[in-house]
């Protein structure tokens, strides 16, 4: 299992409701299901990030009932939410395109600077 990095977990949330309403189990179970259980989003860290983000008008909530008929919190982006998602998949694809160049690089060896 990785460790989420500091600073993604509001774009994961993000991604996943960008596939319609869901409550928070569902947020964390489809997260690790994507990830065939690499990332694991605990208790502790989404529902904290999921009321920050609410307060900064990314997200809504409204209570509904799940599947086994229990009744849950169920969160939908806003347009907010929406522009915020379009503005970081294009950061997090720039920036894992630049990873994926600095671990492909085998032909230049970094310059020596000072300084």
């Amino acid at each position: 299992m990785l460790d989420v990095l500091q600073g993604t977990l509001e774009f994961l949330i993000l991604r996943t409701l960008a596939w319609g309403p869901q409550h928070g189990f569902g947020i964390a179970k489809w997260i690790k299901t994507v990830t065939d259980g690499r990332l694991q989003i605990e208790d502790g860290a989404l529902y904290p990030a999921l009321h920050r983000m609410a307060q900064k008008k990314l997200i809504a909530a409204e209570w509904g009932v799940t599947e086994s008929g229990r009744r849950a919190r169920y969160y939908e982006l806003t347009p907010l939410g929406r522009e915020a998602l379009q503005r970081q998949t294009t950061a997090w694809t720039d920036y894992v395109s630049a990873v994926q160049q600095i671990i492909a690089a085998s032909t230049r060896k970094p310059a020596r600077g000072r300084g």
